[in-house]
């Protein structure tokens, strides 16, 4: 019996020392309150409340810019929505598959519309430039080499797409078309948005009928196309070239210089996921490729509202830098050395390219340029 009493006073004295524990670990939070909104506002970095109209306006043109696919096909399926628009429709349909061949011809380039005040907050919001090392004149035709791809190529939007950084007031008599892949041009409206830009299928085809027009006529190739993307992180420059043989080719066909462009901070304006080769993500993305013809890079940026989250561009800056023409002698059938013979020439110029203006314009950089592939 005496036993008894004194196991459960002592089950009793337990029991109130962890209630009083128990209790004081409430009072404890009831002093520090949880606060959800202080602790989101920790990890994500929102946008002052007082911001000038200026840079406003610059990140709304990159917003529109960068979901102009989605609002083409969103209006493109609204519009589906009515019957009596059925007929217009399907025949603008027709004309896109069957009739139009401008993106195969170099395209409907609209000076108007290059020179829109709109692509001039687009590009000032990196802000996006370019750097003239040499005249360009245009009495022959030109292949321009861009590099690196990035993410998306903004850069080469702003240089070669619009006239945001000048670039017809600096080259006067070249006319550039960005070249870009044909399925671009299967998209409802959007097509012709790039289409009056001067953009034009990188197919060998409409390579070749724009050069044909003569002298004058340029058009830009993205040299490492969806490959390359893969190789997007902020500090690096890692090229897919050394296998891209086909622009070199094109250029000596129709005996037009080829110019090195290198653009620094290209691949500063998106952070991608780690993806190193060997990785599940990058097989999974390199099938992808060989699948589809294009991969899909998994990246971030910023917000509308925030700085650090969402999939908006950083604002850093951008400067092409334009090198020196690598004049070819024209010949229909190029041999192997004489290709390759002209690339080492394009490398060597774009490594000057890199070497002289590394310091001024990368110097955040991680490694040196390197040639991947």
């Amino acid at each position: 019996m005496e036993v008894r009493k004194v196991f459960t006073s002592a089950a009793r004295n337990v029991s109130s020392s962890s209630l009083r524990e128990r209790l004081s670990s409430l009072s404890s939070l009831t002093t520090t309150p949880l606060k959800p909104v202080a602790n989101l506002h920790a990890h994500i970095e929102f946008v002052p409340a007082k911001i000038p109209r200026k840079r406003r306006l610059q990140t709304l043109a990159v917003a529109i810019w960068s979901t102009t696919i989605i609002w083409c096909i969103t209006a493109f399926l609204l519009l589906c929505s009515f019957p009596p628009l059925w007929p217009i429709l399907a025949a603008y349909m027709l004309w896109v598959v069957y009739i139009d061949k401008s993106p195969e011809n170099g395209g409907r380039l609209s000076p108007t519309f290059r020179s829109m005040s709109f692509w001039r907050y687009f590009a000032d919001y990196y802000p996006a430039s370019f750097l003239k090392t040499c005249e360009l004149p245009p009495d022959r035709p030109y292949v321009f080499g861009y590099h690196p791809h990035g993410i998306i190529g903004m850069g080469a939007i702003c240089t070669f797409a619009t006239e945001s950084t000048g670039f017809s007031a600096a080259f006067p008599g070249i006319i550039p078309h960005l070249l870009t892949l044909a399925s671009n041009f299967r998209v409802p409206f959007y097509r012709d948005i790039i289409l009056a830009m001067g953009v034009c299928s990188v197919s060998k085809q409409s390579c070749s009928n724009i050069l044909k027009k003569g002298p004058g006529n340029a058009i830009t190739i993205v040299v490492g196309g969806a490959a390359e993307s893969l190789s997007a992180h902020p500090g690096t420059a890692d090229l897919t070239l050394r296998k891209r043989l086909g622009f070199i080719k094109i250029a000596i066909q129709h005996g037009a210089d080829l110019v090195p462009v290198f653009s620094f901070g290209e691949n500063d304006i998106f952070q991608q996921m780690p993806n190193q080769k060997g990785t599940t993500l990058y097989t999974l993305q390199k099938k992808f490729q060989n699948l589809f013809g294009f991969t899909l890079p998994l990246f971030h940026g910023r917000g509308l509202l925030n700085y650090n989250l969402g999939l908006m561009p950083y604002r850093r800056r951008i400067v092409a830098v334009i090198g020196h023409p690598i004049h070819v002698v024209q010949c229909d059938k190029p041999t192997l050395e004489e290709i390759t013979h002209v690339q080492q020439q394009y490398i060597d110029e774009l490594m000057w390219i890199w070497n002289t203006y590394k310091d001024e314009f990368a110097r955040t950089r991680t490694r040196e340029l390197s040639i991947i592939e």
